[in-house]
């Protein structure tokens, strides 16, 4: 059996501040760590700094790569807040996390002004759920300062996003997007190796589209950057398996599961121990796979 696109699997480096990450046999697992008191999974879990750092600590024990720090939730219908606010929120638990762990920390931002101060404490990697279009001032502190940067396609806004998602192709449309996105980013000096890909899951989406998104995800990887993919509990796997938010662990790595083999290289997850058994097995499978080339009878 000659592999298929959706096994092959080609090395790609990420360049993250003063971090090489290179994605090869498996993917990473990005813890998720909310400072936000509506969330839609952990909102309040994890306000206080001693809660933040005994989290971080914990994934870390449970073998995630990064940890991905958010002080503003981006869920469906979520109100924005004010900078200063979202710092006051962010930055202790940010610093403390950074002394507790050695893992590189990304945040979870829109804010330029966030993000820089998030930089200057140690984190590696900004998460822009707005693909840099949020704040005109974004790409710019990424091509100074040299950290990675997450593009993600989300159609409106989080308080309205979740309204009335249309698409034509939704598959086609966020690939048109996200190489849009790509070439913003290369234009205003962000090295091709420092950008992340993320189709956004939940983000501006119905059912179908997130079943269809997570269908044809190889459609991503082969755009020539790692993908991130974050399904972790989101309603649409809810509504598959009629479970609530913290009861979606199965339903979860059945999803994950099917990144993996379709060439998934940051994992944004919950639960960091279930969610790196599933994705340990899976490649396993996969690289089985991809050896297994047929040899043609002499």
């Amino acid at each position: 059996m000659t592999p298929t696109n959706t096994t092959l699997r080609k090395a790609l480096v990420l360049t993250a501040g003063s971090r090489t990450i290179t994605f090869d046999s498996r993917p990473f697992i990005m813890g998720v760590l909310n400072v936000t008191p509506d969330s839609f999974s952990d909102g309040g879990a994890f306000l206080t700094v001693a809660q933040a750092v005994r989290h971080a600590r914990q994934m870390q024990d449970e073998g995630a790569d990064i940890i991905d720090l958010g002080a503003e939730s981006s869920r469906p219908g979520a109100p924005p807040i004010e900078e200063g606010e979202e710092l006051n929120r962010l930055m202790p638990v940010l610093e403390a996390v950074r002394q507790a762990v050695s893992l590189p920390l990304s945040i979870d931002t829109t804010k330029a002004a966030v993000a820089r101060r998030a930089i200057e404490a140690g984190a590696s990697i900004v998460n822009d759920v707005t693909a840099l279009r949020g704040d005109p001032k974004m790409a710019g502190l990424v091509a100074e300062t040299g950290v990675a940067v997450v593009l993600m396609h989300m159609q409106g806004t989080p308080p309205t996003m979740q309204r009335a998602p249309h698409y034509g192709n939704v598959v086609d449309e966020v690939c048109a997007f996200l190489r849009e996105r790509i070439q913003t980013a290369l234009d205003a000096g962000i090295q091709a190796s420092q950008i992340i890909l993320d189709p956004g899951f939940g983000f501006g989406k119905l059912q179908e589209h997130n079943l269809r998104l997570l269908a044809e995800f190889d459609a991503f990887t082969r755009l020539g950057h790692p993908v991130l993919v974050g399904v972790s509990r989101k309603q649409f796997i809810g509504n598959l398996v009629d479970r609530p938010v913290h009861e979606r662990g199965y339903g979860t790595a059945g999803a994950v599961a099917v990144a993996v083999l379709k060439g998934a290289h940051v994992l944004r997850v919950h639960d960091v121990r279930a969610m790196k058994d599933t994705a340990s097995v899976v490649s396993a499978i996969s690289r089985h796979m991809r050896s297994s080339v047929e040899v043609p009878n002499a």
